[in-house]
C-alpha cells in the first residue's frame, strides 16, 4: 500500500492532499525521518517555529507527520509512532465553525449508511449514536465499558476526563434494543473469544482507541455532505449547537455535554447575524 492510497483511506480527500503535500515536505527535509525517534520529531517542530507563527500551520503539519508514522504502522514498516505523544500547547482558535455544523435531521441519516458485514453493521450504529444523540468525544467512548450501560433504567454513566465532567444520561428509545443485541449478541463474536469489558469492540477482537473512533466516522461519511466535514467533532459540536438553538437552558446543556465551565457551552450560542454571516462565508459566489 502506498502512502497516497493509505491517506485517502483515512482522510477526506482534501486532508489527505494536505497530509501528503507536509508529509513530502518533511521526507525531503528528513532523510533519515522513517528512523526518527521522538526527539528528532520534536527537533523538527522546533525549527518550524522559527519559520511559522500560527498555532494551526503548526499543528496541521505536526498532524501529517503523525498521520505518516500511522501509516508505517499499519504496514509494518515501524512498530511504534514516535510522534503520537507529542501535543503542541499554542493558543489556537477555540471559535465553532458554525457553517461547518449539521441539523438533527442531517445527524439522524448517519445511522442509514449502507454496511457491508452484519456484526460491524451494530458495531458501527452504536458508535454513531453515541456521538448524535450523547454528543460524546472518541476520548470518551474509548473508556466505555458494557457496565456503563444500563439498559434498564435505559441510561449511560460516562467517565471523567482531563476536559469535561462525568455525567449520566438517557439513551434514546431507538438506542435501547440497538444496545441490548448488540452486548448480548454481536459484541461476543467481534470479541473472537478475547476477554475485555469494553463497549466498542475493533476488527481485531480489542477495544476501539479514540484514534481508531475519529477515522472510521471520517473514513465512513467522507463526502457525504460537501464543503462540511463530518468528524466527531463537528458531530458533538452540531449537537450542543442545537440543544441550544432548540431552547434548552444553558446549565442544563452544560451538564450534557460534561463542560467544566459555562464559558465552554456559550460558545456554541448563535444568533440572527452570526447564522447569516457564516452562510455568507460558505455560499457566497465571490468569496
Amino acid at each position: 500500500m502506498t502512502i497516497e492510497k493509505y491517506l485517502l483511506e483515512q482522510y477526506t480527500a482534501d486532508t489527505a492532499k494536505i497530509y501528503g503535500y507536509e508529509i513530502d515536505n518533511y521526507l525531503s527535509n528528513c532523510p533519515a525521518a522513517a528512523h526518527a525517534v521522538y526527539k528528532d520529531v520534536v527537533s523538527y517542530i522546533g525549527v518550524l517555529r522559527l519559520r511559522y507563527s500560527k498555532a494551526s500551520t503548526l499543528n496541521r503539519i505536526l498532524c501529517s507527520i503523525k498521520a505518516y508514522y500511522d501509516f508505517l504502522c499499519y504496514t509494518s514498516q515501524r512498530s511504534d509512532n514516535p510522534a503520537r505523544a507529542i501535543k503542541l500547547r499554542d493558543r489556537q482558535s477555540r471559535d465553532v465553525q458554525l457553517q461547518d455544523l449539521f441539523s438533527t435531521e442531517e445527524l439522524e441519516t448517519l445511522l442509514s449508511r449502507p454496511e457491508r458485514y452484519t456484526n460491524l453493521a451494530y458495531r458501527n450504529r452504536v458508535l454513531i449514536s453515541l456521538l448524535i444523540y450523547q454528543a460524546m468525544h472518541p476520548g470518551e467512548m474509548e473508556f466505555l465499558t458494557i457496565h456503563d450501560i444500563n439498559l434498564a433504567t435505559g441510561s449511560i454513566y460516562i467517565k471523567p476526563t482531563a476536559s469535561t465532567n462525568k455525567r449520566e444520561l438517557q439513551l434514546k428509545p431507538n438506542q435501547i434494543l440497538l444496545f441490548y443485541q448488540y452486548i448480548h449478541e454481536i459484541r461476543p463474536k467481534l470479541l473472537h473469544q478475547n476477554k475485555s469489558s469494553a463497549l466498542l469492540i475493533g476488527i481485531r477482537g480489542t477495544c476501539m482507541k479514540a484514534d481508531d473512533i475519529a477515522k472510521h466516522v471520517i473514513r465512513s461519511y467522507k463526502g457525504l455532505y460537501p464543503r462540511r466535514p463530518v468528524n466527531a467533532q463537528t458531530i458533538r459540536q452540531s449537537v450542543i449547537t442545537n440543544l441550544l438553538k432548540q431552547g434548552h437552558d444553558l446549565g442544563l446543556v452544560q451538564a450534557f455535554a460534561g463542560h467544566k465551565y459555562p464559558s465552554s457551552t456559550e460558545r456554541y450560542k448563535q444568533n440572527a447575524v452570526e447564522t447569516l454571516r457564516d452562510a455568507v462565508q460558505q455560499y457566497h459566489p465571490l468569496r
